[in-house]
């Protein structure tokens, strides 16, 4: 007796165990999965450093056009001949003598590369800021299917339960029946063939479940898996008359505000300033400098009274200042500097060819979302005027497989059409409704829930 308590006790501290595991599974929603998304996705943490390197690349431009500023220091020490830097005399003894500078420099005109480079950094700012608001786009947009892949299938899953619990029931009572004598042992047979089918697709579909769950995690970049799963219950399909605005309004809409194209945009204007910058190249490039510098020697006697000039008052006497400005002008460069500029053509070219691609593909995607919206909504009406018929008709099956005019077979497959109308509903359901919100994020709507 006191063996088993023990072995009781020891299984309701299991029970709470587990009960205490399952209570810790976090359901999450879509808003919550996209939103964890973009703070944590890799890919995303990637583009945020190029953004900052743009950052960067602008203040290297901005530090161009201000004068920069160097100091220097040298000490040295000679035996034998030696030329003494304070009076510029040989002496022949051991010396010890040091010097200092401190300069600065401007470039006052360089073909206005500078000023191009700075504009350019600025363009690279914006390309980077576009760049990363594709990516969170298209992330959101993947976030989105592979969240209703899940709750289909949870769907699905739920409805092959209930199918399965009414199949349990039918069998039981054609067991009744056929031991009244009403229907024959093949009928119950079948309707245990069909019992054991539902079983197979519920373990299917539980597999597309975890399978789903998976792929999810693996988008948000979270690794456990087993304590991971989305909220329960069907999503609505929202109301949204996005349909009714024609595909042209929408893709202009899209050209306004749409990442990539404004990144394409911004690629044609930087390779712009990259020809502007190229053709800087051959204009003149002119500068001002400005230096003070100083030297010390212990080889410096004041010649009145023979005794050693000290270290401050050397400084201060041996100081002195150039100034200036100077012109450095191209003539010849074994025609790099041409060759650049056609380089910089080329690119814009490319560029210029590139967003009009892109224009393309994007004036495609709109008119292929519009249509697919418009055929999956047609498909899911279909399903459900399918789906309503087979519930009729498995209705009438069951009535008369119960009085004996109608045998297993005939009623499994009845109970079959209705499986796969059910599933089909479920499939084209979720389908109208990713494909809905692929045209509102092409509308300009935040991708939610």
């Amino acid at each position: 007796m006191r063996y088993n308590m023990k072995k009781f006790q020891l299984l309701f501290v299991l029970v709470c165990a587990l009960t205490s595991v399952q209570a810790q599974v976090k359901k999450w929603s879509l808003q919550e999965c996209i939103a964890y998304a973009e703070k944590n996705n890799l890919s995303i943490a990637q583009f945020e450093l190029d953004y900052e390197q743009s950052l960067i690349e602008k203040s290297d431009a901005i530090g161009r056009l201000l004068p920069n500023l160097s100091g220097s220091m040298s000490a040295s020490g000679n035996t034998g001949l030696a030329l003494d830097p304070t009076t510029n005399t040989l002496v022949s003894s051991t010396i010890f003598s040091g010097s200092g500078n401190l300069g600065s420099s401007l470039t006052v005109f360089d073909g206005l590369r500078n000023v191009y480079r700075l504009q350019r950094a600025e363009m690279s700012r914006l390309a980077a800021t576009y760049n990363l608001d594709n990516l969170k786009d298209n992330i959101r947009l993947n976030i989105v299917n592979a969240y209703l892949q899940v709750v289909s299938a949870k769907e699905t899953l739920k409805t092959i339960e209930a199918q399965k619990t009414v199949t349990q029931k039918d069998l039981e009572r054609a067991t009744v029946l056929q031991s009244s004598g009403v229907i024959p042992q093949g009928d119950v047979v079948e309707l245990e063939a069909t019992l054991a089918g539902q079983q197979q697709q519920l373990v299917e579909t539980q597999n597309r479940v975890i399978m789903g769950r998976i792929t999810l995690a693996q988008l948000l970049q979270i690794r456990d898996y087993v304590n991971f799963d989305v909220v329960d219950g069907d999503i609505p399909i929202p109301v949204s008359d996005i349909a009714n605005n024609d595909p042209k309004v929408i893709f202009e809409k899209a050209m306004s505000f749409r990442g990539d194209i404004k990144l394409a945009e911004t690629n044609v204007d930087i390779a712009k300033k990259d020809l502007q910058i190229a053709k800087g190249s051959k204009y003149p490039t002119v500068g001002m400098f400005v230096n003070y510098n100083t030297r010390y020697s212990d080889q410096n006697y004041d010649r009145l009274t023979g005794q050693l000039i000290g270290f401050q008052e050397q400084l201060w006497t041996n100081d002195g200042i150039s100034y200036g400005a100077q012109m450095n002008i191209p003539i010849f460069n074994g025609n790099s500097l041409n060759n650049a500029i056609k380089r910089s053509k080329i690119q814009l070219e490319r560029s210029q060819l590139q967003y009009a691609q892109q224009t393309l593909d994007l004036e495609a995607n709109v008119n292929q979302a519009y249509a697919d919206v418009e055929g999956t909504f047609n498909a899911y009406q279909a399903s459900l005027k399918t789906l309503e018929a087979r519930t009729l008709s498995l209705r009438y099956a069951r009535e008369r497989f119960e009085v004996g005019m109608m045998n297993a077979f005939e009623y499994s497959q009845a109970q079959s059409r209705l499986d796969a109308a059910q599933a089909s509903m479920i499939q084209s359901k979720y389908n109208y409704i990713f494909r809905l919100k692929v045209l509102e994020y092409f509308f300009g709507v935040r991708l939610e829930a």
